[in-house]
């Protein structure tokens, strides 16, 4: 039989700055993230995104250690710090050996690859850091996680682009159901924001270009969108068995009911346009949750305002849930048009906004819809502005590049 799993601590890293409540104030408020990014304009076509503020990484983590992290490594650990500090949990308490961390990243240290790399061609290819090699590599966000706290359960990443965080939390969910854990850190992060990574994103086209007004620049489901906008931020659960949350007396966020994932196998990067993957996703989800497709009030979409992904999740939305006038309980926003896309940090910050709307009872908006697409199922959008919302469960969707897709279904404990 399987176990249940509860989430009991959260923390975040976002464009607007350190921990939830900040992340949560913005999005409620409907404001935005994006600002024109620091690097050299002349050399880039996009000069716009969603960087993390300069913060003190002294607070969370030692200094010395923190210049040996590349700042995906960093984002996790003090997304992980936060969420722990949440969680309330005495480790002097637990079995540390059934305490593990699911941690991932889309692109691992870029900016550390980038850097290493110039030096390599100005001073030869061994002068490069000897560091470069653990902080360039993903799975050492799950590692340096693990090492803080003296974790000694499974230690291990999920790569699968912009599902990443979404995967993770999902299959920290799996071990503890299945008895590998007790308690799990998930999430994922990325910090790709550089000029590897900027530019690599506009040779693909993906990216917006619309940097003469970058507050308005995300704006999904939008007629006028023309990409997505990059972003850096980590997002990380505690996930816990039910019962061993109980016993400790903790406080209960809410309870991750269902998961679901499955492949388009379509594309390398475009998604099937039908939306059938992404529908047997949320198919999935509800099905191990036991619940109808009225029961979910709200969906926090990928939405990432590109032209092609906008109607593939909503046809797939349309497809399991109906149409606004055929189900009237639904609402649907997406938090990217504030936020910008996180990529591999994507999937677990949009878990831990989608927690917080189904705890307060307000949807937050999709900013910048001004003029529909009409090409994009007719759903409600939540255009502009938060609405408030009785909600006892949920869905967060991530999909990523090669047709990956993942579904969080969370409902009130």
């Amino acid at each position: 039989m399987k176990r249940r799993v509860v989430v009991t601590g959260m923390g975040c890293v976002s464009p607007f700055g350190i921990g939830v409540n900040v992340l949560w104030e913005n999005l409620k408020q409907g404001k935005s993230a994006i600002r024109y990014l620091s690097l050299d304009k002349e050399k880039h076509l996009v000069h716009i995104g969603g960087q993390v503020p300069e913060f003190d990484p002294s607070i969370y983590v030692d200094a010395k250690d923190a210049r040996r992290m590349d700042k995906f490594i960093l984002c996790s650990v003090v997304a992980a710090t936060i969420a722990m500090e949440d969680s309330g949990l005495d480790l002097s308490k637990e079995d540390l050996t059934r305490f593990g961390v699911i941690a991932g990243s889309a692109s691992g240290g870029l900016e550390t690859i980038q850097k290493n790399h110039e030096i390599m061609q100005v001073r030869g290819y061994h002068k490069c850091s000897p560091f470069m090699v653990p902080m360039m590599i993903t799975n050492m966000a799950a590692g340096k996680i693990s090492i803080k706290f003296g974790l000694r359960g499974m230690s291990k990443s999920v790569v699968t682009a912009c599902a990443t965080g979404a995967h993770s939390i999902g299959d920290a969910a799996r071990a503890i159901q299945f008895s590998d854990a007790d308690l799990m850190i998930a999430g994922g992060s990325e910090a790709g924001i550089c000029d590897l990574g900027i530019g690599a994103f506009t040779s693909a086209k993906t990216l917006s270009r619309s940097n003469d007004e970058p507050q308005k620049a995300s704006r999904p489901y939008d007629i006028k969108r023309d990409g997505f906008i990059m972003s850096e931020g980590a997002g990380m659960l505690v996930l816990e068995e039910r019962e061993h949350a109980i016993k400790r007396g903790a406080k209960i966020y809410a309870e991750l009911v269902g998961y679901g994932q499955s492949s388009d196998a379509y594309d390398m990067v475009a998604p099937d346009p039908s939306g059938a993957g992404a529908a047997l996703a949320m198919e999935l989800a509800l099905k191990e949750a036991d619940l109808k497709p009225s029961d979910i009030g709200y969906i926090n979409a990928h939405g990432t305002s590109t032209h092609a992904g906008d109607i593939a999740e909503s046809n797939a939305i349309a497809k399991v849930f109906g149409t606004k006038d055929e189900n009237k309980n639904l609402s649907v926003s997406s938090t990217k048009s504030m936020t910008g896309h996180m990529l591999g940090g994507a999937g677990s910050v949009e878990a831990i906004i989608s927690i917080k709307a189904m705890l307060e009872g307000i949807i937050p908006p999709t900013i910048n819809l001004e003029n529909q697409d009409p090409e994009v199922a007719n759903l409600d959008y939540t255009p502009n502005v938060a609405k408030k919302k009785e909600l006892n469960a949920v869905l967060s969707n991530s999909f990523g590049f090669g047709g990956c897709n993942a579904v969080l279904l969370f409902k009130k404990t």
